[in-house]
């Protein structure tokens, strides 16, 4: 694996986490099907596209079972951003899981680099 893939797996997991937070976002308090249709909605769909075309250069460059345990990355950055942005709680399982899976997505980084 080279770096820019490396790269692109870590913009495509930053780009599925702030699309996720933008859904989120846009679908709080929102009761009727037209209130869903609205800038970060719209905005965090588009972060999942992007996140997907890195995606798909990521699977066209590297072996599927190197580049698909990157998107558990998304779990962290989005605990991440929960917490900076909309003061959820961290636990301190999901700082250990968190931990565990930068952990496991180092390994999975440092076997594909050798």
């Amino acid at each position: 694996m080279t770096i820019a893939v490396l790269m692109a797996l870590i913009l495509g997991s930053v780009c599925a986490a702030a699309g996720t937070f933008l859904l989120k976002l846009g679908a709080s308090g929102n009761t009727g099907l037209v209130e869903f249709l609205n800038l970060r909605i719209l905005s965090g769909l588009v972060l999942y596209g992007l996140g997907s075309a890195s995606w798909i250069y990521c699977m066209a460059r590297a072996p599927l079972n190197v580049v698909y345990p990157f998107t558990a990355l998304t779990f962290v950055l989005v605990a991440i951003l929960a917490y900076v942005f909309l003061g959820e709680r961290l636990t301190t399982a999901s700082l250990c899981g968190s931990a565990l899976i930068l952990l496991g997505i180092g390994c999975f980084a440092v076997g594909a680099m050798s």
